[in-house]
């Protein structure tokens, strides 16, 4: 049986960037992984250009409140200055504007007076050189790398690729995952269950988490308790995906053959069990070609936090992240605790304003089948083996979900 940190190695060990693809400039992108370095094609902004409505001049013109300036010509931002700013002079600016040869500060509108006769006097006492003036490339030099390889495809990194005239980018792919859910007692979620059924679950639950998580779905359906069938499913999966996610099969019942349908198909068993709360019957293999398997209980919550504990890691190593996770911090326990385990327990919780900033609340579930009240949880405590006593305010580890 492994602890938790020996099977997230052992995942991890075998996980691996997946080849890049080039992917559009599209929202379709959002959340991909840059697979080379992105550099500006040039400087930006491209000229020295004014931050505000107002006046260029030259700082040295307006050492003292109250300059009388005369305004040689007007520049709206898209423009381009025909007059240099010579001494006593002034040009009427707005923001975004390349600013005039000669000028090297900007006053703003608001700290001026019209006067008539084509002059302006400047109400701002001791102005200062580069005031209201955003250098030319002060935001990227061409050359530079503004997005380096390993960098997320967020909506700000999306403006960034377009700045660059970037429509195109080479990232890692989302990976593939095949979900498959085994059991004859159930059904899917559109079908009124029969005595001794229950509703699919596990196959919704686990798509979202894989989406969620950095991959791409693909719900391959409902494995009965049959060994052809069971075989089938798993074959397509594997053919398809490059991880393959499996709910149910996973103990020692006579009905439960996942692993040895498995083995037939050539996967390496890393690991079955884990020394968890909940879900201890945990499955981890590879193919040769690198496909991952994973077999989660068919208890929701158990396979909930199988999941987000050694598949979202997995999951963010191929779509190349350079942090694999799960992410987990301390915080104060909202309440005091007294609960006694025989293996590390991972419980859903729920995040909350504390005094100090943000404490954690552990989640009252009935157990490993309730989603009802796991579906609350933004996190995970993690209390360890044995007893527990803890009070208000004490330090817990927190896995964030």
């Amino acid at each position: 049986m492994f602890e938790v940190a020996d099977a997230l190695a052992t995942v991890l060990s075998h996980s691996r960037p997946l080849e890049a693809e080039v992917a559009a400039l599209s929202v379709a992108a959002l959340g991909q992984v840059l697979a080379a370095d992105i550099t500006a094609d040039a400087d930006s902004p491209p000229f020295a250009k004014s931050l505000r409505d107002g006046y260029a001049v030259r700082s040295a013109d307006c050492a003292s409140a109250g300059a009388e300036l005369t305004v040689v010509e007007e520049v709206p931002a898209g423009k381009v200055p025909l007059k240099s700013v010579g001494t006593g002079e002034a040009a009427r600016i707005f923001t975004g504007a390349p600013i005039p040869d000669g000028a090297d500060a900007v006053v703003m509108q608001e700290h001026t007076e019209k006067l008539g006769g084509g002059r302006v006097r400047i109400v701002d006492a001791g102005v200062k050189s580069r005031q209201w003036v955003y250098a030319q490339g002060a935001e990227m030099r061409a050359g530079a790398v503004v997005l380096a390889k390993g960098t997320p495809i967020t909506p700000a990194a999306c403006g960034v690729l377009a700045s660059v005239g970037q429509t195109a980018v080479p990232a890692f792919p989302f990976p593939r995952v095949g979900v498959i859910v085994t059991g004859d007692e159930i059904v899917e979620a559109g079908t009124k269950p029969r005595p001794g059924q229950i509703r699919n679950s596990n196959g919704p639950m686990l798509t979202a988490l894989t989406a969620r998580g950095g991959g791409r779905p693909r719900y391959l359906g409902i494995a009965r308790d049959d060994r052809a069938v069971t075989e089938s499913l798993i074959r397509e999966g594997l053919d398809v995906s490059d991880v393959v996610v499996i709910a149910g099969g996973m103990s020692v019942g006579d009905h439960d053959f996942v692993p040895e349908v498995l083995k037939e198909l050539g996967v390496v068993i890393r690991f079955r069990q884990i020394r968890m709360k909940p879900g201890k019957p945990i499955l981890f293999g590879t193919t040769e070609k690198g496909t991952l398997v994973f077999g989660l209980p068919g208890n929701p919550v158990s396979a909930f936090v199988g999941f987000e504990l050694f598949v979202r890691p997995a999951l963010r190593i191929l779509g190349g992240h350079a942090e694999a996770g799960p992410r987990t911090i301390r915080l104060p326990l909202a309440d005091g605790l007294a609960e006694s385990t025989d293996r590390p327990t991972y419980r859903p919780a729920k995040l909350e304003p504390h005094a100090t900033g943000w404490g954690v609340r552990p989640l009252t579930t009935t157990g490993s089948p309730d989603l009802v009240s796991t579906q609350r949880a933004d996190a995970l405590l993690v209390l360890p083996a044995g007893n527990t006593r803890a009070d208000a305010g004490t330090l817990a580890d927190v896995v964030l979900l």
